[in-house]
């Protein structure tokens, strides 16, 4: 079964993946850096940005 990430945990794993993504990599490139997936990357960016609202 699959984990499940604390709404902590992604903030913080996205704004590492934010850092990977300033210095130049590629999204690829963060997921890899912050063990998730592509899918799972975008749909925690579409996540937080639905509960800042």
């Amino acid at each position: 079964m699959a984990r499940k990430h604390k709404p902590e945990e992604i903030i913080g794993k996205l704004r590492e993946a934010e850092i990977v993504l300033a210095q130049g990599g590629t999204v690829a490139d963060a997921c890899r850096r912050i063990g998730v997936t592509e899918q799972s990357y975008y749909l925690y960016g579409r996540l937080s940005l639905c509960k800042r609202h």
